[in-house]
């Protein structure tokens, strides 16, 4: 095989993993250009919000930390970063959620959060709500570490990774 067909495979793959939800073990955000980080990165970069999870910014192309869940319904737009356990003294561990579809007024956002240590839960889940549904919260979490978020709202499902700090 030639350096061009390879070449172009590579591309190829690397377009599809982008479209298709990104490389095992990360997060993608659906209909970006831009891959998403690492489930669990301690630092999420800057990037440009998906067009949907744009509302209320003044630029037309704003660029935030973010993680977008598995099936790209909910992005968590982090104003903290990094978000901390125990809470820092300095900031609060800010999350704005943002869903993709419009969302049935007065249903709460639920999350469940259960931290993970490579594939292995560790301890019980803890739960927290923010009323309303999704929109501005800050989110503490018990101990640092990688932990998967369950979040339920509206009718909607939707799972993602998020790192907590010491």
């Amino acid at each position: 095989m030639s350096v061009r067909a390879v070449v172009g495979c590579a591309a190829a793959v690397a377009t599809a993993a982008i479209v298709f939800g990104g490389a095992v073990g990360s997060r993608a955000a659906v209909g970006s250009t831009e891959p998403g980080p690492t489930a669990c990165q301690a630092h999420v970069p800057m990037r440009l919000l998906p067009t949907w999870a744009r509302a209320g910014f003044t630029s037309p192309r704003p660029r935030m930390p973010y993680v977008l869940g598995e099936a790209g319904k909910i992005a968590a737009i982090q104003w903290a970063d990094p978000l901390v356990s125990p809470p820092s003294a300095r900031y609060n561990n800010k999350i704005l959620w943002v869903s993709r579809r419009p969302t049935t007024p007065g249903s709460d956002l639920q999350i469940s959060a259960q931290k993970v240590v490579g594939n292995i839960r560790v301890g019980r889940p803890v739960r927290r709500t923010v009323t309303g549904g999704p929109g501005p919260s800050i989110i503490n979490l018990p101990s640092a570490g990688c932990w998967q978020l369950t979040l339920r709202w509206s009718g909607r499902r939707d799972t993602l990774d998020l790192r907590y700090a010491t």
